[in-house]
């Protein structure tokens, strides 16, 4: 006899009862993100082309004397992927809260995930 692995109804209602709001709000950015077809963050590995979607947290400006750097941290409920943009100072648009798709190759750098000058198409304002 084969049981179904989904929790019951109620189950789920008492889990999103007793859970925080960041871990509301991390399955809600997976959520939109596989209805949106693109890849968690979680499952993304090195060498892989990948759309990804989620919010971003951080953007930080690295100036360094040789070639300055636009890093921002895109979280998409399941794992953080630092997009990074060689020879940019500010790219208008891209600031902390602001929800976005980027495509790109993963790369690792420091064991963390990275796309390098992604494409990226900003999401409307909520």
């Amino acid at each position: 006899m084969a049981t179904d692995q989904r929790p019951s109804s109620m189950r789920r209602f008492f889990q999103r009862l007793t859970a925080s709001e960041a871990e509301l709000d991390a399955e809600q950015l997976q959520r939109e993100s596989v209805v949106s077809g693109c890849t968690l963050a979680g499952q993304c590995r090195r060498g892989q082309l990948v759309s990804v979607s989620g919010r971003l947290r951080t953007v930080v400006y690295t100036p360094r004397t040789n070639l300055p750097t636009l890093e921002a941290d895109l979280y998409d409920g399941s794992d953080v992927i630092t997009l990074v943009w060689l020879g940019r100072r500010h790219i208008a648009g891209i600031e902390p809260g602001r929800q976005l798709v980027a495509r790109g190759r993963v790369a690792v750098r420091d064991d963390r995930k990275v796309i390098y000058n992604p494409y990226y198409e900003l999401e409307a304002s909520r």
